[in-house]
Parts: structure tokens; sequence; C-alpha cells
């Protein structure tokens, strides 16, 4: 088997709010959108689905709890794309900061809540 690509699915409650976020504020771009229930995007090679939902994702609560990461993002520029974010009004959960497994990272919430992680590793900052 050879995978050729791996999509994410993230819920949202509210289909506008989440296109918004993630074409505003993180750039991509909508690849396709299926009545506003199900909505493709994609960043370069990459992709992410959206699923309309009636309730607000359970995982959100568990997530935040847990310290743990719906997306993560592997970029360069972090700390130069931390601060586009907050110029664009988007809060940081936690800044820009180094961890013992060597990558700088910074963390965000989408519209909905998802926890969002953007890194890069150190030694190619």
């Amino acid at each position: 088997m050879k995978i050729k690509s791996i999509t994410p699915q993230i819920r949202t409650n509210d289909m506008a709010s989440s296109v918004l976020f993630y074409t505003q504020a993180l750039g991509f771009t909508v690849e396709f959108n299926y009545e506003d229930l199900y909505v493709g995007l994609r960043s370069g090679d990459h992709s992410i689905h959206l699923k309309f939902v009636d309730e607000k994702d359970p995982s959100i609560p568990y997530v935040e709890e847990g310290g743990h990461l719906h997306l993560y993002f592997g970029t360069e520029g972090v700390a130069e794309l931390a601060q586009q974010l907050k110029a664009k009004g988007v809060p940081l959960v936690k800044d820009v900061h180094e961890t013992a497994w060597q990558t700088r990272e910074f963390i965000i919430n989408d519209d909905q809540g998802h926890t969002l992680y953007f890194g890069e590793p150190i030694n190619q900052a």
C-alpha cells in the first residue's frame, strides 16, 4: 500500500464561521462545498474536510483537558506565523515556545475550539 494523502475531518456546528476561519486566518482555499454540509479545504498539497454537525464536537473538552491536539501543522517560520495570526486577531492559547523534543511551537483554537498546533524543528528554524 502506498498512501498518497491523509485528510482529517473537523466537525463544526457553524460551517460559515469555520470556512471563514480556515480561509481568512489560515489561508486555506475552498476545494469543494457540498450544500454547506461538507467542505473540502486545501493548503498546498494538504487538505482538511469540515463536516456540519448539530452539536459541538464532544472531543473539544477532552483534548483541552488532556493537553492533546486536533491538528498539528508542520510549517516554517513559526514565530512569524504566530505574529501574523495575532495581527489578524487570532488569540494564541500558548505563544511560541521551544519543546523538549526540539521543536518550536505555538497553539491556537479554531472558531469551534479545536486545538491546533503549529511547529517546526528547532534545528531547521
